[in-house]
């Protein structure tokens, strides 16, 4: 089945399309970085760098699904948030491609404010009854990565479309037992030997003054805002700002030994009335390329195009390609007429937002939580 792709990036998206069957046919991104890592982590030279509006899109009748991740700085909580963001109108520059397309499926992944913010009511509203008029029955999902075998809780929102009736019901494998950081960082090399040697060499320095939370890696406690990871939770959401003082820090001394993670002590420090420390140990270090693709589900040896500030952006703005490929199985079953329920319990545990809406129906809201 063939996919159309826009906004592609780096490639999650698309990998994890490839991965469930699909051949993606055309694809575009305006990074010339991103369309290079894209065209050879999917052994293809069908992705190219480029303004989406200037560029020659392929017609009707093209290709089966359309997919894409239009820019979310608009929407995101990370951003300013703002209706009038240029980059904001890229969502219905994706749907100007569907509807030239006519696919029997469409997916659009973007974050979670979108789903969920107030501020985007009418523009969430406005592209569900765009896609109802385009004569697509339509589901609106919010899905939390680590419940899909990815070691990051990361929540992305993803618009789905298709003409046939069945729902697009991805299955989560592990929302019971989640992987953790660990089990990512330790399919790779050790720090600094060939294959885990992109280092960061942004200085973890303590925060003059430290801003405590409840736990001892949330809060803000040291330089900039790359927090410590827990190795052995999910990691938050990995941000496309790292490659400085945001990228996310590691306990080498936990990592290889299991020992007691130093920002532990150092926040019982803190809350009982100590006073900030100058200098962080040598123990604590930035986490590097391969281990942020590593954490994204990326495969391990994956060539990161251009300079390193871009490979952490290429990384941080990617769809994980294990979530994307639970979306495109889903997704294959509907196109095959396999009308999938949710398991008992499902939109409770994996915290799912649902909307659908048949086609010649206006959108109504399913279950939350």
């Amino acid at each position: 089945m063939s996919v159309v792709s826009l906004y592609s990036g780096a490639g999650g998206l698309d990998l994890g399309f490839q991965r469930a069957g699909f051949a993606i046919t055309w694809a575009n991104d305006i990074d010339p970085s991103a369309v290079e890592t894209n065209n050879k982590l999917l052994g293809h030279h069908v992705a190219v760098a480029g303004d989406l509006r200037q560029q020659e899109i392929p017609g009707r009748g093209s290709a089966v699904v359309v997919v894409g991740g239009p820019p979310c700085q608009g929407f995101s909580v990370a951003g300013r948030m703002d209706p009038d963001d240029p980059r904001s109108r890229h969502v219905w520059d994706f749907f100007a491609v569907v509807d030239r397309i006519r696919p029997r499926a469409y997916v659009m992944e973007n974050v979670t404010a979108l789903a969920l913010n107030k501020r985007w009511t009418v523009l969430r509203d406005g592209l569900i009854d765009q896609s109802v008029k385009l004569g697509y029955t339509t589901q609106l999902l919010l899905l939390n990565a680590s419940h899909f075998g990815v070691p990051q809780a990361r929540e992305r929102m993803f618009l789905i479309g298709t003409k046939s009736t069945p729902l697009v019901v991805p299955l989560p494998t592990t929302v019971d037992d989640p992987p953790a950081v660990r089990s990512a960082l330790e399919s790779l090399p050790d720090y600094g030997q060939p294959g885990n040697d992109s280092i960061c060499v942004a200085k973890v320095t303590p925060a003059r003054k430290p801003v405590l939370r409840r736990s001892p890696f949330a809060g803000m406690l040291f330089n900039g805002q790359g927090r410590p990871l827990d190795l052995d939770r999910p990691a938050p959401t990995l941000p496309a700002s790292m490659g400085g003082n945001r990228t996310p820090i590691v306990d080498q001394e936990q990592l290889k030994s299991g020992a007691e993670p130093w920002v532990v002590e150092y926040h019982a420090h803190l809350l009982g009335g100590g006073s900030p420390r100058k200098v962080a140990p040598p123990r604590l270090r930035r986490l590097t390329v391969e281990e942020a693709a590593a954490i994204q589900t990326f495969p391990n040896g994956t060539y990161w195009s251009g300079p390193q500030s871009a490979q952490y952006r290429q990384i941080g703005n990617a769809v994980p390609p294990d979530l994307a490929g639970h979306v495109a199985r889903a997704l294959a079953r509907a196109l095959d007429g396999e009308s999938v329920g949710p398991p008992a319990g499902w939109m409770e545990r994996c915290q799912i937002v649902y909307r659908a809406a048949k086609a010649g129906q206006g959108p109504t809201r399913g279950q939350s939580t």
